[in-house]
């Protein structure tokens, strides 16, 4: 190759870099740590062109290079350094042209598109001018449809302008709603929360896609050419927009492992733009499938403070400049590179210090090695539920228009749009106050009474609209009417049944407590010193995932434990789509308990009404084997007096409720407001004000305080039957200590003495409603918690399979024969389930898998570059959310397993002394929790029984010993919290139970893991693409997508 200006290496002198980048690109350290490295070399000569040069001199008069390190960045002269580059004709690390795409993120998709790089589903909007109306674009309370594909939120919107970085996320009011806009880090913030803003921006060209869910994790890639990437993990900036910054005040990273289709991905990105050194954005997501997308390319990047990677970028581009300009000289690494003996060392005493700390100064001979908890959710407003008949012509017209217009099919009406015309309808058909005519009877106004409590509950603010509350409109009579225009008759229907379902809303106070008992997890259930658990999971030695069901309290109780866990703040929206995981069909239901749980309450009542438990009398060994254990002896005398207690309640409550109508009936002239789901999650903290004014906590109206105590009163005692319900009784208790924790200011007489009554009744029904022996009780727990039990053991033994792996790779153990039996001993429990998965239900359909290989984990630390001392250390973190029944039934598996007849003769799990507890606790009230800690014995040989522990502890929960006391005022919280109790043991101090003794007395109550059912194959994708009609090569795209989904499906199992 010609020469020009003597720079050739083949002549002897010195090969020519030319750096022809902005004067603040190269003064930048990363720049000047890789450009002082290829100096040192002694083979090449530095020249640095300068902005005078670059933005002043034309480009005949610029420098001669053999090699050109050009890129744009602000200000940047690129169709100048195009020139220069055709005149010059220099080698070109970054070629120029395809800089230019990277202006255009549409134009950035298509050519990664066009090289098999994969990406978010997306669709693009173009407008010529702001506000411009578009026939192809449609927007909706919770969706946009672009082209007739439809994105429902969570989606993104980026502007098209690739210099632009202000990027929105738009929530679904399922999740709050809002919008969360992230930009360029100012100060210690990366984006902020708006939860009022709810529409896209129409200002402007925009890309839409997909929300990628990936655990609040960015993975950013940096190639040096296409055969070598670096990858650093950091905080995503949607989770709370805080930036973690170091003592020098970069941000937090942390260097990870690529996959090998990650690493496929960066050699692709390289070749596709032409940059030899390039960083782009990758997103690691569990939408059916564990999978990586591109999301972004920046072009031009370099690592920051990373010496060994300063090392490799520097040998890499010599590599690439004496094979381009003097192939005959050797480009073989030295083996001893020129500037080592002056490097400063890349880690501090005092780095290594705080590292110990985490786990120990001097290395334990056990290890934490998984955590596993399952946590009901916090405190809640009472559930409640209004049935009528309703005949208006209104009411029927709305039931035909959102069930398709068939005669018997039922209407359910869930979203803002919906419930609106519902509220619009009962606004017309019922005043605000009370008519008064002494003509109406009583069956009207009762109904006009349910009308009304209908419409306040529309009124009270939209609490997440299609969890907190929906409503359902089933036909229940009909008439045959002529066809239109057509012979013979047609059913119309003249009477439907009205269903709605409303409250369990989380309260101020539950979203509290599960903040505070984040908090406490973090600082105790991970034995350390300083900064534990944080410095664990910012290094990514974390493996945290958590999973909650499908009901709206206890994921915002997930979304607020996890803030508390993980330190961080905001609003709890973001952190709820960002990091918790929908799982109904695990979390959610009694599954096929229903029947003996029915069986239950039957034989429960005969005990209560006849006051006749089992041995009641007597001393016996074991209190909590006989049938009925902990009704009260007096338990007939005390229901009589619940129903009169609860009478006197209702009758104060109907005075404050009339006061309210009279109210009501001066302000009739008022605006109807429209109904609003901005307010779908309610205020984090107590409303004072409200307090002061005389008024219910939160947004109940005293209408709908009567209507709940009504409601208890009728059904707890039929007057016409003379008979009682005592599965009121529950529901009885909830609200009584609802109010005495909430509305004590009220100072409604004789509800001290209603709680004492009805705690005594609910801590002898709520138990046995699972089963009134220990035989039922665990028939009917293995059948509830059976898949969540399932799962748990799935955990443990990942987490076994995962140590054993790392011992073996990082040869901790010479004993190879202990590694490969304890390999063998897993391989048994998987041979058979390898192939199967997790099927989700509900709105975001994330999958669980059985991690084929500790290699494929999502977020694993690379040792070669990580800042960390025990790189290796590694700890398993599994989080379920979920209600009352699951918490009673696996708590019922785990300490009456052993009653089992294939486990006849074995211990109990659970030790005497906490069984005598467990029988006296009788409630677990709101965040109690059960956990499970795996503990692995470093100093045992790796195949040894003894080489993992389970240690198992347990919570009450939530403390109400201030409303036992008497409920007064003084005694209570300020804000209503109660705090969560201290965990307690459930095995004796000294004891050792093994992960291969626990396997086996918890298996037959099990789901298999090979009974998990696949993933359904027709909706690889979450629900969220709610329609997906093919677009410029969609159907290939979408197929490619599905037949790689089998592919990985066959080797991994979901978790």
């Amino acid at each position: 190759m010609e020469r020009r200006n003597d720079g050739g290496g083949g002549s002897g002198g010195k090969i020519k870099i030319g750096v022809c980048v902005m004067e603040k690109k190269v003064s930048c350290s990363p720049m000047e740590q890789i450009l002082e490295r290829l100096r040192a070399f002694g083979e090449f000569e530095i020249m640095i062109f300068g902005d005078k040069v670059i933005l002043q001199d034309p480009i005949e008069s610029w420098p001669l290079c053999d090699c050109l390190i050009a890129f744009y960045s602000s200000g940047y002269p690129l169709e100048k350094a195009e020139k220069y580059a055709a005149l010059r004709r220099p080698f070109l690390v970054n070629e120029l042209v395809p800089q230019y795409l990277l202006h255009d993120r549409s134009k950035v998709y298509q050519q990664l598109k066009s090289y098999g790089v994969p990406v978010p589903t997306y669709a693009v909007v173009r407008r010529e001018y702001p506000n411009q109306e578009l026939n192809y674009f449609v927007e909706d309370d919770d969706f946009i449809e672009i082209h007739g594909k439809r994105f429902c939120k969570p989606f993104v919107e980026k502007p098209i302008d690739g210099d632009d970085h202000n990027i929105m996320i738009y929530y679904p009011s399922s999740a709050g709603g809002g919008m969360k806009e992230l930009f360029r880090k100012v100060g210690n913030r990366s984006s902020e929360f708006y939860p009022d803003v709810r529409k896209v921006r129409r200002d402007g060209s925009y890309i839409y896609e997909e929300f990628m869910p990936t655990g609040g994790t960015d993975v950013k890639v940096y190639t040096v050419g296409p055969g070598y990437a670096h990858a650093e993990a950091r905080k995503s900036p949607v989770v709370d927009g805080v930036v973690v910054r170091n003592s020098d005040g970069k941000e937090v990273r942390y260097p990870v492992l690529l996959t090998p289709s990650e690493k496929q991905i960066a050699r692709s990105v390289c070749q596709a733009f032409r940059q030899g050194v390039c960083g782009f954005d990758l997103l690691r997501c569990d939408l059916g499938e564990a999978r990586s997308y591109v999301c972004d390319v920046n072009g031009w990047s370099f690592v920051k403070s990373s010496y060994k990677y300063y090392d490799d970028a520097a040998c890499i581009l010599r590599k690439m400049f004496l094979d381009e300009k003097a192939p005959h000289i050797s480009s073989t690494i030295p083996t001893s590179l020129p500037w080592k003996i002056s490097e400063p060392a890349q880690q501090s005493e005092a780095v290594r210090f705080r590292e110990r700390g985490t786990v120990g100064i001097s290395r334990p001979s056990e290890e934490l090695r998984c955590v596993i908890a399952v946590i009901r959710h916090g405190d809640r407003t009472p559930k409640q539920k209004v049935k009528l008949k309703v005949t208006e012509e209104k009411l029927l017209k709305l039931m035909l228009k959102y069930n398709s217009g068939k005669a018997h099919a039922e209407a359910k009406l869930k979203s803002a749009l919906q419930l609106q015309d519902l509220l619009d309808a009962t606004r017309i058909l019922v005043p605000r106050a009370r008519s008064g005519r002494e003509s109406d009877s009583d069956v009207e106004v009762e109904h006009a009474e349910k009308l009304r409590q209908v419409r306040a509950v529309l009124e009270e603010g939209g609490h997440f609209s299609g969890i907190y509350r929906k409503v359902q409109l089933k036909p229940s009579n009909w008439v045959r009417i002529p066809e239109d225009n057509r012979e013979g008759e047609e059913e119309c229907p003249v009477e439907a049944l009205m269903v709605l379902k409303y409250g369990g809303v989380l309260t101020h106070a539950g979203r509290k407590q599960a903040e505070e008992l984040g908090r406490y997890f973090r600082n105790n259930m991970y034995p350390s010193e300083g900064p534990g658990l944080l410095r664990l999971h910012s290094t990514y030695r974390h493996d945290l995932k958590i999973y909650s069901s499908d009901e709206g309290r206890v994921q915002m109780s997930a979304a607020a434990f996890a803030k508390g866990l993980l330190d961080l703040e905001g609003e709890l929206t973001p952190i709820l789509v960002s990091l918790v995981s929908k799982d109904s069909s695990m979390l959610d239901g009694l599954q096929d308990g229903t029947g003996d749980i029915n069986e239950a309450k039957a034989r429960l009542y005969d005990i209560i009404t006849s006051s006749k438990v089992a041995n009641c009398n007597e001393p016996v060994e074991f209190p909590w084997m006989v049938d009925g254990a902990g009704v009260p002896k007096n338990a007939a005398q005390l229901l009589t007096s619940l129903a009169e207690l609860t009478k006197q309640i209702t009758a104060q409550v109907k005075m404050l409720s009339d006061d309210e109508d009279e109210k009501a009936a001066i302000d009739s002239d008022s605006p109807n407001h429209p109904y609003d789901q901005a307010k779908a999650l309610g205020k984090a903290e107590i409303d004072k004000d409200r307090i002061s004014a005389g008024l219910p906590c939160g947004s109940e109206s005293f209408l709908l305080m009567f209507a709940r105590w009504k409601k208890l009163e009728r059904d707890l005692y039929n007057e016409r039957k003379k008979r009682f319900d005592t599965t009121q009784i529950p529901d009885i208790y909830d609200s009584c200590k609802y109010d005495l924790l909430h509305n004590s200011h009220l100072n409604l007489t004789g509800l001290n003495d209603l709680f004492k009554v009805s705690q005594l009744l609910a801590d002898g029904v709520i138990p046995n409603e699972y089963g009134i022996n220990p035989k039922q009780k665990l028939q009917i727990g293995s059948k509830i918690a059976r898949r969540l039990l399932g799962k748990i053991l799935i955990d443990l033994h990942n987490t076994r399979r995962e140590v054993t792996a790392a011992a073996a790779e990082s040869n901790t153990h010479n004993d190879t024969k202990a590694v490969s039996s304890t390999k063998r001993k897993e391989r048994c429990y998987y041979e058979d389930v390898r192939n199967e998965c997790f099927e989700r239900s509900g709105s975001n359909k994330k999958s669980i898998d059985l991690d084929d290989s500790h290699k494929e984990t999502k977020y694993c630390l690379d040792p070669k570059y990580a800042n960390v001392v025990e790189p290796e250390r590694r700890v398993r973190t599994r989080l379920y959310f979920t209600s009352e029944s699951h918490i009673h039934s696996l708590m019922n598996v785990i300490r009456y397993c052993n009653l089992d007849d294939s486990l006849n003769g074995q211990e109990s799990l659970v030790c005497r002394s906490s069984l005598y507890q467990l029988f006296k606790t009788r409630e677990l009230d709101y965040m109690s929790y059960i956990v499970l800690r795996m503990f692995e014995n470093t100093e045992v040989p790796l195949e040894h029984p003894k080489r993992f522990r389970i240690e198992m502890t347990f919570s009450r929960g939530a403390d109400i010993s201030s409303l036992e006391t008497g409920g007064k005022a003084s005694l209570l919280p300020d804000d209503h919290t109660m705090p969560i109790m201290e965990p307690e043991r459930l095995q004796e101090v000294g004891s050792y139970i093994t992960l291969d003794k626990f396997d086996k007395m918890t298996r037959p109550f099990a789901m298999p893991a090979e009974d998990f059912p696949p993933a359904a194959p027709s909706q690889p994708l979450p629900v969220r693409f709610c329609k997906d009609i093919e677009l410029q090569g969609g159907r290939s795209h979408k197929s490619d997508i599905l037949s790689g989904i089998l592919k990985r499906k066959t080797k991994k199992l979901q978790e």
